[in-house]
């Protein structure tokens, strides 16, 4: 097999980064015919096409995509070559994650743990709205998607959905609030609460609770942000629904306890991948890990 044309792949590299032929041209001092030849004989020399024409845009292809990480990493390891001759260490790959905003970050730490502080991985993490992730994943910006609520069938890509744990929910609050404690609907009908948002799955189970109950809760605060309902929590505000392992630490340190385990009420964390060619290997080692956990 021939040698890879590095001069080839730096063209490339270029092109990728500004999504523009004609700006990448005139930055290399080239002109866009003799690039897009570049570009092509590239293609030829990999066995598949970097770009695709989208209109008048430039859009990569999922090779072309793991070909730039390979172009960066080659490149970034030559001018560290060059600003000095005795750094030494492991190749390092990218891991790209997207996390919806609201997600539990005890849950994405836990998720992510593998790979945390290993010196040959970066990882890469954005969090956002549903609406926001699950584009980028199926445009190759992401590599992985963590959510609490399972994308909807008819968004389009051909999407994986990995079920990663199912938790129950629970009734926590400060020592001091709880006091001797009480059955749960003493509790629900005694104590300010801190529910998540209308429409939340979790929001819609406990309603149904409380109407089974006869309980009509006072609403100290209504959250979408479970970082949020933990800091409201130790703030002692209310009484918290929400999953044991968003306030794992308090709970372990005494700062908050729980009160009790709502029947029938559960919370489900799902990672979303795209059905690929070319998946990056290192989103496989975290689903492997999260079925052994």
């Amino acid at each position: 097999m021939a040698l890879l044309n590095y001069k080839h792949l730096r063209y490339f590299q270029a092109v990728a980064h500004d999504g523009n032929l004609t700006r990448a041209a005139q930055r290399l001092n080239v002109s866009q015919s003799a690039l897009s030849v570049q570009i092509r004989t590239l293609e030829d020399h990999l066995g598949h096409a970097l770009f695709e024409r989208r209109g008048r845009r430039l859009v990569m292809t999922e090779a072309g995509r793991i070909a730039l990480d390979h172009a960066d990493e080659i490149f970034s390891h030559g001018d560290a070559l060059v600003q000095t001759l005795a750094q030494t260490g492991q190749s390092r790959k990218a891991l790209r994650v997207g996390a919806l905003a609201t997600l539990s970050r005890n849950f994405q730490i836990r998720f992510l743990a593998p790979l945390i502080g290993r010196l040959d991985v970066d990882v890469i993490l954005r969090s956002g709205s549903a609406a926001e992730l699950i584009p980028d994943l199926e445009a190759l910006a992401l590599d992985i998607v963590l959510t609490n609520r399972a994308p909807d069938p008819g968004t389009g890509g051909p999407l994986l959905v990995h079920p990663i744990s199912d938790v129950a929910i629970s009734l926590v609050g400060t020592p001091s609030r709880l006091g001797k404690g009480g059955d749960l609907t003493t509790l629900l009908a005694t104590h300010p609460l801190i529910l998540p948002s209308a429409n939340s799955s979790i929001r819609l189970g406990f309603d149904a609770l409380a109407d089974r109950l006869g309980v009509r809760p006072q609403i100290a605060a209504e959250v979408d942000d479970m970082a949020m309902m933990r800091l409201l929590a130790r703030e002692d505000a209310g009484l918290a629904v929400l999953p044991p392992i968003v306030v794992r630490d308090e709970l372990k340190s005494g700062q908050l306890k729980l009160a009790a385990d709502l029947p029938d009420i559960r919370e489900s964390f799902h990672a979303v991948t795209l059905d690929r060619r070319f998946p990056n290997p290192l989103v496989r080692e975290l689903l492997d890990a999260a079925k052994t956990a």
